[in-house]
């Protein structure tokens, strides 16, 4: 029965505190927001309390949830778990990140058919690879859409900050790919 419901009528059965509907909630959602969080952080482990404290948060707080049509409760759900992610990144910015602002980045694009020839699990676990800060920054502007100005303000960074970590992000990936294409003999 549970697994037939609809979002709104899932969160209305959350928000009832009706424990099946909240089992329910756990196994749509727990895979996908796992795997969001496990952008942010490098450890499965640590991807893993934060997907469990955001659906904890997101049962505790489902009152709150708005109905704005199909996907928004994952969409709310989403926006829990980046902000958890990024919570986390912000506590441990004890490790002070140097922030070069010239980078010379000498590296061309790689070509649209270049890119075809990596394997989309190559390009995330290079992704996953990256330093926690440019790993955050990339996710968030690369794959979340958010601005240098939000970012900044997300992470407690400037904006030109923001920028210069995309671009050590970018530089790094980029001499990934040339390797992984020089090694492939491309």
């Amino acid at each position: 029965m549970y697994k037939d419901l609809d979002e709104q009528a899932l969160a209305r059965h959350c928000s009832e505190r009706d424990r099946m509907a909240e089992d329910e909630l756990y196994r749509r959602y727990a895979d996908r927001v796992y795997t969001l969080c496990r952008r942010y952080v490098a450890d499965g482990e640590e991807a893993k309390d934060l997907m469990l404290d955001t659906l904890i948060q997101a049962l505790d707080k489902i009152g709150t949830y708005t109905y704005s049509g199909k996907g928004s409760l994952y969409g709310w759900i989403r926006r829990i778990a980046i902000n958890k992610s990024i919570n986390l990144i912000r506590r441990r910015r004890w490790r002070t990140v140097h922030m070069d602002l010239w980078i010379q980045d000498s590296i061309p694009d790689p070509t649209e058919e270049e890119m075809e020839a990596i394997p989309k699990e190559k390009l995330l676990e290079w992704i996953a690879a990256l330093p926690e800060m440019r790993r955050a920054v990339f996710n968030l502007y690369c794959l979340d859409g958010y601005s240098h100005k939000d970012i900044g303000k997300m992470l407690g960074i400037s904006e030109t900050g923001s920028t210069s970590i995309l671009a050590k992000a970018r530089k790094q990936l980029k001499g990934q790919i040339k390797q992984y294409l020089k090694e492939q003999d491309r």
